[in-house]
């Protein structure tokens, strides 16, 4: 498996079935161990997204993310040139996972804290010589920086496209077996949040 330096620029993309890029978005690599690639991004990083899909965030409109997924759905969508904002991020993504845990960080009176944990699920990484490819499977858990809560997010979206058939009966399993590995992992704690007070406190 290619292995990557820490501090090392990488490209993490999403990729469509159809083999087209639906995004890109470059990380700095915080870690690269058997257990999981550790990267993150500050405001400011580069990135590129589905045309619709940057409106709808500029706008905060999500009928244009429905339009969005429409498009993707078609075969048809453009990438338009984008930049992260607002948060700092780190994402730390298991090798073979069907989902990304992603740790965002706001400004605060003392510097920034941690916001909350993001479960992202999708499909497992295929690292290339610029960094990882995976493919967002749009339905995500929002967790409180203390873990003790939790709940779903984007499940409207998640069965749109899944009507679409963007998501396939195969891949809508495994984001439920692995829906059932986080929520293991937030009880016991173990993976990323065996370090949750680490990693919180991450800067």
């Amino acid at each position: 498996m290619r292995s990557f330096e820490t501090g090392q620029t990488v490209v993490r993309r999403d990729v469509h079935r159809s083999g087209r890029v639906c995004s890109e978005q470059a990380l700095r690599v915080v870690a690269d161990t058997g257990e999981a690639l550790v990267t993150a991004c500050a405001p400011g990083a580069k990135a590129r997204w589905p045309a619709l899909y940057a409106q709808a965030r500029a706008e905060r409109d999500r009928s244009v993310r429905t339009e969005a997924f429409d498009a993707m759905a078609t075969g048809r969508w453009e990438l338009a040139a984008a930049v992260w904002r607002e948060t700092d991020l780190l994402l730390w993504k298991p090798p073979a996972a069907w989902f990304s845990v992603n740790a965002f960080y706001v400004p605060d009176g003392h510097g920034r804290r941690l916001r909350n944990w993001y479960v992202n699920f999708e499909h497992p990484t295929r690292r290339t010589g610029a960094g990882l490819d995976t493919f967002d499977l749009t339905v995500d858990l929002v967790v409180t920086p203390d873990l003790a809560r939790w709940e779903g997010k984007d499940e409207d979206e998640y069965a749109h496209v899944r009507r679409l058939g963007i998501v396939s009966d195969t891949e809508h399993r495994a984001v439920d077996a692995a829906r059932g590995e986080v929520l293991a992992m937030l009880a016991e704690p173990s993976g990323i949040f065996a370090q949750a007070e680490r990693w919180a406190a991450w800067r």
